[in-house]
């Protein structure tokens, strides 16, 4: 392998290498993968097929395709810090 060419590699593969380390302290990408959080709780309302609750974190949560009516106790699954829940069990 002649002088330029070896250069070019070894100048590519540091390009890389930083690209990774930027990568990794400036944006971690384990910050998108969000930890699922249960938490019981009752339905605040159902608004045709649309249900509202409320959690310990502040955050309103929705809940799609929800058939329970309001005042059901039910346990939530959610992202951390997310606004979209689903039911898991409804009592």
């Amino acid at each position: 392998m002649d002088s330029s060419r070896r250069h070019l590699v070894i100048f590519l593969g540091a390009i890389a290498c930083a690209g990774v380390v930027i990568a990794t302290l400036v944006f971690p990408f384990w910050n998108l993968i969000r930890e699922d959080v249960y938490e019981d709780t009752v339905i605040l309302s159902n608004d045709g097929g649309t249900c509202y609750a409320e959690t310990v974190d502040g955050i309103p949560k929705t809940i799609t395709g929800c058939d329970v009516p309001a005042g059901t106790a039910v346990t939530l699954r959610y992202g951390e810090g997310l606004a979209w829940a689903s039911i898991v069990e409804a009592r």
